[in-house]
């Protein structure tokens, strides 16, 4: 059974949904607002300090666990469907996440669709990794990529734009609920139809038409995880939970990149909503997560 907090969770999204249902005329910047409480539900890490940066005109943040290693960092992208959320919003999971695993995390706050549809989101993570290896001379193989939802897909294809790039490759990515984004051929938006709180196929064509844009490809390689080429790919740790109409999204990605000869382990967390890990600090399973994130990403960064 779900803790107390993940059931909370599931009705917190209910009521963002019935929100947006009951006001089907809401526009974006009013959805943002709405969003921008995500992270209230996150528990305050302590002991880390946030400071904010700007790399070739793109915010971002630094999350620094006091003690953290400074040549070992996280690139993090924030979920929202490419249109809501922001560093802000995923400061505080995404510092759970590097406070574990004992190194600094960058968050990345790339620019939203529908004013900058896609490749906008995925040419904003390959410039900020580029960053790192030419400004702060981290190693590649000192840097591992993770997200939440359509932040998940960007750890997942940002590698790709990287490989387009002919940068060298980070050594490792942990994507949390990847969104295929405008694409729901995924069995369970059906069979979790009613179990999923927050994501349905009307959210997805909602948002996803948004980040794809007017003519745009939703089957395009680095918009799409479901079609990108994983040859080559370092080591995938997806998370995801199984009350999720996304849950197939993962399931796929991981085959075809485990076709691809990628070393992947998929964890599948029984109950668990879309991006659970937002509970960190206020829920076992939530914490659970983080600490097998940690746990498997730690030793691919050279840190056990």
């Amino acid at each position: 059974m779900p803790s107390k907090e993940s059931t909370e969770l599931a009705d917190l999204y209910r009521s963002w949904v019935a929100a947006m249902t009951a006001k089907p005329d809401m526009g974006i910047d009013e959805i943002r607002r709405l969003f921008s409480h995500w992270g209230d539900v996150t528990a305050d890490p302590k002991g880390i300090d946030y400071l904010e940066i700007e790399i070739e005109g793109v915010p971002a943040m630094w999350a620094v666990p006091h003690g953290a290693v400074r040549d070992r960092v996280l690139l993090c992208s924030h979920g929202g469907g490419y249109v809501v959320g922001s560093m802000y919003t995923h400061r505080k999971l995404f510092g759970h996440i590097a406070k574990a695993v004992g190194c600094r995390a960058l968050i990345v706050d790339y620019r939203l669709a529908p004013e900058n549809p896609h490749p906008g989101p995925v040419n904003d993570m390959a410039t900020a990794y580029r960053w790192l290896l030419k400004h702060e001379n981290i190693r590649p193989g000192h840097i591992a990529f993770t997200g939440d939802s359509a932040g998940g897909a960007l750890a997942l294809t940002t590698i790709a734009r990287v490989r387009e790039l002919e940068l060298p490759l980070p050594a490792a990515t942990m994507p949390m609920s990847p969104w295929a984004g405008w694409d729901t051929s995924g069995a369970t938006y059906d069979s979790n139809k009613d179990r999923d709180a927050l994501v349905s196929r009307d959210t997805t064509n909602s948002l996803g038409s948004l980040f794809i844009g007017e003519g745009g490809d939703p089957k395009h390689p680095l918009a799409n995880p479901l079609y990108t080429d994983y040859s080559g790919y370092p080591p995938i740790y997806f998370q995801v939970g199984d009350a999720e109409t996304l849950l197939d999204d993962s399931r796929r990605m991981a085959e075809r990149a485990k076709a691809a000869g990628v070393e992947v382990r998929i964890d599948v967390f029984p109950d668990m909503q879309h991006v659970f890990e937002f509970l960190a600090g206020t829920a076992p399973e939530a914490d659970e997560a983080i600490a097998r994130m940690a746990q498997w990403v730690k030793p691919r960064l050279g840190l056990a």
